[in-house]
This record gives C-alpha cells, sequence and structure tokens, in this order.
C-alpha cells in the first residue's frame, strides 16, 4: 500500500461496484469503505456499534449500511446509527478519490 503523508491507499477506483462496501484494515483498526449509488466514496468505523460484526459483510441500500448480525443500520454519509439495535454512531473517516486510487486519512 501507498502511504504519503498520512493518506493510505485503500483500493482502485473500480474495486467497487456502487451500493457496495469493502473491508479495509490498516494499523490495528478496521474501515468499512462503501460506494454510493452515485459513485461517491465513506468510509466509516468498519464494525457495528452493537456487537464486533463487520459492516462491510452487510447490505448497502441508499445511505444506509445494514449490520450482517442483528439489522441494525447506520447511514453511511455520517455513521450517525439509525435503527436499534445500533443506537452508538460510528466514526466517519475523510476519503479521497485520486485517478490512482482511493486514499483514506488516518
Amino acid at each position: 500500500m501507498l502511504k504519503t503523508e498520512e493518506w493510505i491507499e485503500v483500493c482502485a477506483i473500480d474495486a467497487l461496484e456502487p451500493e457496495e462496501a469493502l473491508r479495509f484494515d490498516h494499523g490495528g483498526r478496521t474501515f468499512a469503505i462503501v460506494r454510493s449509488a452515485s459513485g461517491d466514496y465513506f468510509a466509516i468505523d468498519g464494525h457495528c456499534s452493537h456487537e464486533k460484526v463487520h459492516l462491510a459483510d452487510g447490505i448497502v441500500d441508499g445511505n444506509i449500511i445494514e449490520c450482517p448480525k442483528h439489522f441494525g443500520t447506520f447511514d453511511y454519509r455520517t455513521g450517525e446509527a439509525r435503527s436499534l439495535p445500533a443506537c452508538i454512531d460510528l466514526r466517519r473517516y475523510e476519503l479521497k478519490v485520486r485517478s490512482d486510487g482511493v486514499f483514506i486519512k488516518v
């Protein structure tokens, strides 16, 4: 992975289809990288705040990502918990998209 300052390469631009999520692990942390239906990229904490289940294994629908275990949902644009049992918001991370890939600021 390419490291420039504090930006870490996550994936190629075409690695995700619209409304798809990808697990990304770096430095002992895990993230869910989501591509929206319009093609924008977002990054949030990777684990559901209810239980340590990875959100990248869940369903992306509209602006929502659903936990695959108990079906709690989050708005992946903001990290906001949207339905129970998820009730703690997730942290959102800055991403930038360049011609050579998608990068996360950690």
